[in-house]
């Protein structure tokens, strides 16, 4: 071994050891996740150190204190929507009340009454509603995105937007730094020239704090003159209307809102955009009184890493250990942390009709993979698992015993419970709870059923790659 080699060798170990110790000073609220970065710190020398740098120093807690006291600031002063609420002792089950509890303590709404909301789930038609909606806009048009793609979609839309503003409706589009990474100025130009107020949620000041993969916001959020609203999984761009070869067809979940429910996403999107520019969106003509007669109870529901409670991670596991007959869930990433695994295997083993659709391809190999190192134990307890092979599975649903509901932006997996700013809705409604489960049933006529004897049998090195990449499923 010569004298350079020795020293890299040295520097090498130490800078890892370092590392080490850093990882474990830093992360102590997250156990599973300081694990997986010490192996990567130690399976990819100087790689691992990097990528740790980059996007697992990220000072979460620091920065989710100054959301959460942004979001503190603005909702003192948001319009009280209490009028809206309703008697949850006389509307609702035992069941459902429990849930509501749950769901109020970390994002401050109540069930209201009132609505009418129409599940969406073919995208194309979701990208015509909306368009439509946006061109029906008088005064405010407010989107907020994760993903917004440069391309013949994202454009299109882009330009409806500014044709919008510069018939005098006051639009605001805020998206996320990470998802819509590549919106360069080019792209963006226009949109300012017309007068459109522009903003990136959490875009950071350092390269570091702008390539962080946490305190993302992965809402969905689009709201025309306070009166309709969409919220769900799908985001905008070419390949979420199927126009993608590589992914074919693409199967998402959306809603489409009129009445309270659009007042309480336009307070979520309120808050996001306090955070993002400082401007109060408290006028009360922003919040105008519904005009729509609906007979839907349902909730806004918001969660991301701030407070004390996980919203979203705590409401889907009690809403598992509610069930006492079925459950369906239908989810694009599908990496349960250990608590929801376990409720999950519980529910299948006291009885309940436990049924999973999980994705069989995805842009993030990586996960499905890690999400079939669950199947064993899942399927040894009797939970039924399908994998969706017409195209990508990108909805996010969760039934309950057919009469609760949740659709909306979470995925089944720690970065988008534990880490992400989401947003959903709870359905306290029966007919919505039976159509998610004739659009479940229709799906599975795409999807394989993984049967545990096969299952079992898989090739060694499957199970190989299939539990590496669970090593690493906390950061995935």
């Amino acid at each position: 071994m010569d004298f350079r080699t020795a020293i890299s060798l040295v520097v090498g170990y130490l800078v890892t050891l370092l590392l080490i110790r850093w990882v474990i000073l830093t992360r102590r609220r997250q156990p599973a996740a300081t694990i997986a970065w010490i192996l990567a710190i130690v399976m990819l020398p100087y790689v691992g150190g990097l990528l740790y740098l980059f996007f697992g120093i990220n000072r979460v807690e620091r920065r989710a204190q100054k959301i959460e006291a942004a979001s503190r600031d603005i909702h003192e002063h948001l319009p009280e929507l209490d009028r809206y609420q309703i008697d949850t002792e006389r509307k609702l089950n035992d069941q459902q009340i429990r849930l509501v509890k749950l769901a109020s303590v970390g994002c401050e709404t109540m069930p209201t009454d009132g609505n009418r909301i129409e599940l969406l789930n073919d995208t194309n038609v979701t990208f015509r509603r909306i368009e439509e909606a946006i061109m029906a806009a008088e005064e405010s048009l407010h989107l907020e995105y994760y993903i917004w793609r440069a391309d013949r979609s994202g454009t299109r839309l882009r330009d409806l937007l500014v044709e919008k503003a510069r018939t005098g409706v006051k639009v605001r589009f805020l998206y996320d730094g990470i998802g819509s990474l590549f919106l360069g100025r080019a792209f963006l130009r226009p949109m300012r020239d017309a007068g459109i107020t522009i903003a990136p949620f959490h875009s950071g000041s350092s390269l570091r704090a702008k390539l962080s993969l946490n305190l993302r916001s992965h809402r969905k959020i689009v709201i025309v003159d306070g009166k309709v609203g969409f919220t769900g999984g799908m985001n905008i761009g070419d390949e979420y209307l199927g126009r993608n070869k590589a992914f074919g067809y693409w199967r998402d979940t959306h809603l489409q809102l009129q009445g309270p429910t659009v007042l309480q996403l336009q307070q979520v999107f309120a808050e996001d955009w306090y955070y993002a520019t400082g401007e109060e969106l408290i006028s009360p003509e922003k919040y105008p009184q519904p005009v729509v007669e609906g007979d839907v109870v349902a909730q806004v529901v918001s969660g991301g890493p701030i407070g004390n409670v996980r919203t979203f991670h705590a409401l889907m596991f009690a809403a598992i250990n509610e069930a006492r007959d079925r459950i369906t869930l239908a989810t694009s990433y599908f990496v349960p942390t250990d608590s929801l695994l376990m409720a999950l295997e519980t529910a299948a083993r006291r009885g309940v009709d436990v049924r999973l659709l999980l994705a069989g391809k995805s842009a993030h190999y990586g996960a499905v993979l890690a999400g079939r190192s669950y199947y064993e134990s899942l399927l040894s307890a009797g939970v039924m698992i399908h994998e969706y092979k017409r195209g990508i599975l990108h909805s996010k649903t969760l039934t309950i015993d057919g009469n609760w509901s949740l659709v909306g932006s979470p995925n089944f997996d720690a970065r988008s419970l534990l880490l992400n700013f989401e947003v959903g809705v709870a359905l306290y409604d029966q007919d919505i709870a039976s159509q998610l489960e004739q659009h479940y049933e229709k799906d599975l006529q795409h999807a394989r059923m993984i049967r545990e004897e096969y299952w079992r049998r898989r090739p060694a090195r499957h199970v190989f790659v299939e539990n590496v990449c669970r090593l690493f499923a906390p950061i995935l």
